[in-house]
């Protein structure tokens, strides 16, 4: 464990606009891979993940295919989040979180 002085309120308010194209970032890199890995590994012809309202798929499939995006979507979100916030200590010296 280690001991780290307390976040400053300016360093997390200066950190809001890096979080948020952090954010924007994240869930653009996430889209991309899981188009990438659902063409892969999903049977078929479809290169698109079934939607939750498309009737044609079964709900296991529409539940697999969800399952997989969020997955990846959270660890490319934490990936790209905790680069962010990396990268914001190094400018100010300040962790923005905590």
């Amino acid at each position: 464990m280690t001991s780290e002085t307390p976040t400053s309120t300016s360093a997390k308010i200066l950190y809001r606009p890096v979080g948020i194209v952090t954010s924007i970032l994240a869930g653009v890199v996430a889209g991309q891979v899981f188009k990438q890995v659902w063409r892969r590994a999903a049977p078929g012809d479809s290169p698109d993940a079934p939607k939750a309202l498309e009737s044609e798929y079964r709900m296991r499939d529409i539940l697999i295919a969800a399952t997989i995006q969020g997955a990846i979507f959270a660890a490319v979100k934490a990936a790209v989040d905790r680069g962010g916030a990396r990268a914001f200590q190094r400018w100010t010296g300040e962790w923005p979180g905590d």
